[in-house]
């Protein structure tokens, strides 16, 4: 499997989602109701779900979460921090900036290139980290965000959002003695089935309200963070930390997948940076061919 392989779904999606808008095959109104749909019901089923079958008892290897986090939150911070002293962002701006920065694609493209390049020796590894991911930096962001309109407000993402409320909701069904019937599972996976697909379409019909000619730079740096410098931070940390080299390749290439499309979901949700947030998606997903490919070439030195 080619990286065109695993991608190409990807921008094929979101290029339907831009004509469609572009044509106006689909209404303003229509999308309002799939944007509801897939953002506020079957994305929260997807991370449900995921939360809720992720074998929490394989994460064990502090090590190698400390190589992949490390990074990413040390990362999050600069770029958090940049943003509100540099560029005078608002709070919430800036920890948008923050996540689109480092929150990888870790499903629909790391773990494929993973699988695809490494073998299905390297799949516990992903595993390990991909539970953890959407929780630490979605919520991280939401407290932020939160924090920067005052008072107690902040609190309330952390319990009345989609998001937040479905990973927390999954890791405690995880962590509890609790059997969901294998026939509402099954139910729930149709639910959930439209999420990935029904985001991306959304992001592309997106890109014609927003339009990308305005946000080509943002979504340039966006990109440039997200392939380049999140991955050598990564793969440093892993080699200071003494990692195994297939363990340093898994936390590298995961970290050097491109923008996930769940970062405009939560744009989306705090209403800020979400043309940036759907411009640096697209971008960094078609540029992730290129830097894929180069670490890949780096790893294998």
């Amino acid at each position: 499997m080619t990286f065109i392989d695993i991608l190409f779904p990807l921008i094929f999606v979101v290029t339907c989602g831009f004509v469609a808008a572009r044509i106006r095959f689909i209404s303003a109104a229509q999308l309002d109701g799939i944007r509801v749909y897939i953002f506020n019901l079957a994305i929260p089923m997807l991370l449900f779900l995921s939360m809720y079958r992720a074998d929490l008892s394989q994460v064990a290897s502090v090590t190698l979460l400390l190589a992949f986090y490390l990074p990413v939150i040390a990362l999050y911070c600069l770029v958090l921090l940049v943003m509100r002293r540099r560029f005078k962002l608002a709070t919430e701006e800036a920890a948008l900036s923050a996540l689109n920065g480092t929150y990888s694609n870790t499903v629909v493209v790391g773990l494929p290139v993973i699988l695809a390049a490494l073998g299905e020796q390297a799949a516990a590894m992903v595993f390990m980290i991909i539970p953890l991911h959407s929780a630490v930096l979605f919520s991280l962001t939401f407290i932020l965000a939160g924090k920067g309109k005052g008072g107690i407000d902040w609190l309330k993402p952390l319990f009345l959002n989609p998001v937040v409320l479905s990973i927390s909701l999954g890791l405690l069904a995880n962590l509890l003695p609790v059997t969901i019937p294998a026939l509402l599972l099954s139910g729930m996976d149709w639910f959930a089935q439209p999420a990935i697909a029904g985001a991306l379409f959304v992001l592309g019909a997106s890109l014609v309200q927003y339009g990308f000619r305005t946000v080509w730079y943002p979504a340039l740096m966006i990109s440039i963070i997200k392939l380049l410098i999140l991955p050598l931070c990564v793969y440093l940390t892993a080699t200071l930390l003494a990692l195994e080299p297939l363990q340093r390749q898994v936390v590298t290439l995961m970290s050097a997948a491109p923008l996930g499309v769940n970062a405009y979901l939560v744009a989306r949700q705090l209403s800020v940076q979400q043309a940036n947030s759907a411009g640096g998606v697209v971008l960094s997903t078609l540029l992730s061919v290129i830097s894929l490919s180069l670490w890949l070439a780096v790893l294998s030195i």
